[in-house]
């Protein structure tokens, strides 16, 4: 292989492995790795207060990424 075909190929590598990362970023900041039968499955197996607890803690979480961001001056 000459050293040009070499560089295209790296230079495409890592243009792709930069477009997984940002997706894998965005993904995380969007909540898509959010586990959504957690709170289901767990009433088969917590106590009432430590159900109560989750729903306030996932309340609380839920209400404060719904927050405006304040802007800058």
């Amino acid at each position: 292989m000459n050293t040009e075909m070499i560089a295209i190929m790296l230079g495409v590598s890592l243009v792709l492995g930069l477009f997984g990362l940002l997706a894998f970023i965005w993904g995380l900041k969007n909540g898509q790795f959010d586990d959504a039968n957690k709170m289901m499955q767990g009433v088969l197996f917590d106590s009432v207060e430590d159900l109560n607890l989750a729903a306030k803690a996932e309340k609380k979480h839920n209400t404060s990424q719904n927050k405006p961001k304040k802007e800058q001056k």
